[in-house]
């Protein structure tokens, strides 16, 4: 058994319960990060996250703890 771990984005959920379903384009604007590298990001797809970009957006959504913004997954399989 061992357990992978993959690093999670929590923008999507933000943006929809705390920020009143705010837009990928109206994030993009306040945090000056174009929506270009946002999508992936938001959507988990991204294999690099640029720290700056995260810290931009924690500043644009008022973020003041990153475990709101970034979580650590742990995916569970077994080796038969």
């Amino acid at each position: 058994m061992y357990n992978e771990k993959r690093i999670v984005v929590n923008i999507k959920p933000l943006l929809e319960e705390k920020y009143d379903g705010m837009k990928l384009r109206e994030l993009s604007r306040l945090a000056d990060v174009q929506i270009s590298a946002l999508s992936p990001l938001v959507n988990n797809k991204k294999k690099r996250i640029d720290i700056g970009h995260l810290k931009r957006i924690a500043e644009a959504l008022d973020i003041t703890d990153m475990n709101d913004l970034i979580k650590i997954e742990t995916k569970y399989s077994s080796d038969d």
